[in-house]
């Protein structure tokens, strides 16, 4: 097999039927899947259970589908790296509970990753599925004020027909080299849940891969399926406190002090928008950059290497690059902060 299809859940029991049914309508059944269930509450376990009976009376392999269960929730990075550690195919996907992929989703995923040796992840186009004429995720971006966004969101699905480069892949449902995965050390598990799709994209942008965006498989994602809103406080708070775990890991100290200006008018920026939504939010922002302060130095920062000059130079011009093209997003009216 080529493919090992990992889905982290938690509390998914309104989505992982329909998750995993589109999975096993797929044209190329080179795969298996690995559900790790984070110490769910609902009747998920239950009813991934008996799928996997219901699978296995039609012919399919006991191995089809493996249930892992995690006695407690240790967020979407622990989850994700329990299934990648058992992991021995060559490519792994990730996906999120909350999707159902097209028929031929691990088909074209592994087509696009096949393409060049060193591309190390690709993301799909994640479609809306509450509104299906528009993306969800074409590939995420990040900015030299310290912004992730996410390509394409909330724009017609024709405008991101073409492939190209992106930043990182939205770990939703992206497709990974396991090897690479591993040497880079998996996701970091100091982030719990969020921006850790960015940190490994970094990561692997630093060592010299490259991260694509693929029109050509595409997955339907209902979006927030386990935290519940685009905007809520548990999310505010692990994003701000993740971004200055992403800075502080991956840019050297003179990018850093390059970068510290714009950064701080960025989080002064973010925390303006979040408190106009709400003092909850603005609280929830701040909480999460103390804590992101306070506990960066627990994460392993990447080791400055010279011959990693180029590299380094190549993502900073991408970072002020970015900033100027959600800026402009943001100007026009077409994105919110």
């Amino acid at each position: 097999m080529k493919v090992t299809v990992v889905i982290p859940n938690y509390n998914g029991e309104n989505f992982i039927e329909n998750c995993l049914k589109a999975l096993m309508n797929q044209t190329s059944m080179d795969f298996k899947i690995i559900v790790v269930d984070n110490g769910s509450t609902d009747n998920s376990c239950l009813l991934i259970e008996a799928m996997i009976r219901e699978y296995e009376n039609c012919g399919y392999g006991s191995d089809m589908i493996t249930l892992i269960k995690n006695k407690k929730n240790t967020g979407f990075c622990g989850g994700v790296n329990t299934g990648i550690k058992t992991c021995t195919t060559p490519y792994v996907i990730l996906l999120n509970n909350d999707t159902e992929v097209f028929e031929d989703f691990i088909e074209k995923s592994v087509e696009g990753i096949e393409k060049s040796k060193r591309v190390f992840s690709v993301s799909p186009m994640m479609i809306q599925m509450n509104d299906k004429r528009l993306v969800d995720n074409a590939g995420d971006g990040y900015t030299a004020v310290g912004w992730a966004f996410a390509f394409g969101m909330d724009e017609p699905v024709e405008n991101y027909a073409n492939e190209r480069e992106v930043f990182s892949s939205c770990a939703g449902a992206a497709i990974y080299r396991t090897d690479i995965l591993k040497k880079l050390g998996l996701f970091d598990e100091n982030h719990f849940a969020y921006l850790e799709d960015l940190d490994i994209g970094y990561r692997a942008r630093i060592f010299g891969f490259k991260n694509k965006y693929n029109p050509n498989a595409k997955v339907y994602h209902v979006g927030s399926g386990t935290s519940g809103s685009r905007h809520n406080v548990f999310k505010i708070t692990n994003s701000a406190r993740n971004n200055i775990y992403v800075i502080y890991k991956n840019m050297p100290q003179l990018q850093i002090i390059l970068n510290i200006p714009f950064i701080f008018a960025g989080c002064v920026a973010k925390w303006l928008f979040f408190k106009k939504a709400g003092d909850e939010y603005g609280k929830a922002y701040l909480d999460g950059l103390r804590e992101g302060l306070k506990g960066y130095n627990k994460c392993k920062k990447v080791t400055y290497k010279k011959s990693h000059l180029k590299n380094y130079i190549k993502i900073e011009l991408e970072l002020i690059k970015n900033t100027f093209i959600y800026a402009g997003k943001i100007f026009s009216g077409k994105r919110k902060l």
